[in-house]
């Protein structure tokens, strides 16, 4: 060992102390001082670790949620459809007694056409010609007709005479009603024929515009095709079914707001028509809108929202549609109290857009809990922080959003 010890020499009466190296003191001072620093090291991480402990249960804790105030207003309810851009009128260019080739077709779609103008022609070569035997077959039936009409007239003569029998004068007078009743057939013959040949060139029947072309030169059509069709849309009817529980919403005269999706134009107008009778598959009943469109800028076919206001406008409270659950005509909401949170149930008047109109039995003025309240309980303290609601659209611009059921 490195420690000093007393040794005694033989000879010697006094112990001799023999020193250790240098330095070697300082080694227990060494470890008490690590011993130390680790364990103050110890002691603060155990103070910090209790100071980080919460000790106070979450659910005493007020917490965060977001709220609005309600705000009076009124709501008025309404009623969307979904409707029909239509033509006034609408045709479809076809043969109707002829089967043949198409030979020209003089239109394309978006082209504006009067009325009798030349749409499309057919070719019928065919019935042509066959007209034409039809027409010389009744020149020779009235020439032969006309001739034993002046026979038995010439007959008849002779008969005062004595010359001629009465006999021959029936036989004569016969043969001409015959030759006449010939005559009569071929000229109905002559008028198909000729209605043929008429059916060979399509003609616009009135003024209009090409919506659709169907066919090309050189394609067969039958009886009943359609090679091009016209529409005209100086005035075009909005058509509409509804379901029969608002027959009596939908009384011509009422004023309507109209939407056409085609080119996101607003309209208005009245109706001008409605049906008297229920569809029976549907249940639904047809009404219609009449709207002048001079200038020919609604698209017909395409889809247009309606919406009409129902009833007188009734006082209401406004609240934000996110801080209700609408089950059936009643919603569940939470209103912030002297800092705490009660659940209310409250009737439904109507919503329209972002906004839910409610009874006036949930006062203006109310703080309604929008953002949190899914965490909430009835009765929990709250933190609230308030935030502006925005402003319900009025019925009158509304725009609608489908249909109504």
């Amino acid at each position: 060992m490195n420690s000093p010890e007393a040794k005694s020499e033989p000879g010697a009466g006094t112990p001799t102390i023999i020193k250790g190296p240098p330095g070697s003191r300082r080694v227990p001072v060494i470890i008490g001082a690590i011993a130390l620093v680790v364990l103050l090291l110890g002691a603060l991480m155990v103070a910090r670790a209790a100071s980080r402990v919460n000790r106070v249960a979450l659910s005493s804790q007020p917490k965060e949620v977001t709220v609005v105030t309600a705000k009076a207003g009124h709501y008025r309810p309404v009623r969307r459809y979904v409707g029909t851009l239509e033509p006034w009128v609408e045709a479809k260019l076809g043969p109707q007694l002829i089967s043949a080739y198409v030979g020209t077709v003089l239109v394309r779609p978006g082209d504006a056409v009067k009325r009798g103008q030349v749409v499309a022609t057919l070719d019928c070569r065919n019935a042509s010609a066959s007209s034409r035997a039809v027409s010389l077959q009744a020149r020779s039936l009235q020439a032969q007709q006309q001739a034993l009409a002046h026979e038995a007239s010439r007959i008849a003569e002779l008969q005062q005479g004595g010359f001629a029998s009465p006999n021959e004068i029936e036989q004569k007078q016969a043969e001409s009603a015959a030759k006449q009743a010939d005559l009569e057939s071929t000229e109905a013959r002559l008028q198909r024929a000729t209605l043929e040949v008429n059916d060979c060139v399509l003609r616009a029947p009135f003024a209009g515009e090409i919506a659709t072309r169907s066919v090309d030169p050189g394609a067969f059509v039958h009886p009943g095709d359609s090679v091009a069709t016209i529409v005209d849309r100086a005035t075009v009817r909005v058509t509409v079914e509804v379901p029969e529980i608002d027959f009596e919403y939908v009384a011509p005269g009422t004023l309507v707001r109209i939407r056409a999706l085609a080119n996101d134009r607003e309209l208005a107008g009245t109706i001008a028509r409605r049906s008297p009778a229920a569809d029976p598959s549907t249940r639904t009943v047809h009404f219609e809108i009449d709207v002048p469109d001079p200038k020919r800028q609604l698209p017909v076919g395409t889809t247009a929202e309606l919406t009409i206001d129902v009833g007188k406008p009734k006082p209401a409270t406004e609240v934000p549609l996110i801080a209700a659950s609408v089950r059936g005509s009643k919603a569940a909401l939470f209103t912030v109290q002297n800092g705490i949170a009660h659940k209310v149930h409250c009737p439904v008047q109507g919503e329209q857009g972002e906004t839910l109109f409610l009874d006036t039995s949930l006062p203006a003025g109310s703080e309604i809990v929008t953002e949190g309240r899914a965490l909430l309980k009835d009765g929990d303290a709250v933190h609230a922080v308030h935030e502006a609601m925005v402003a319900a659209t009025p019925s009158s611009a509304l725009t609608p959003k489908g249909m109504h059921l």
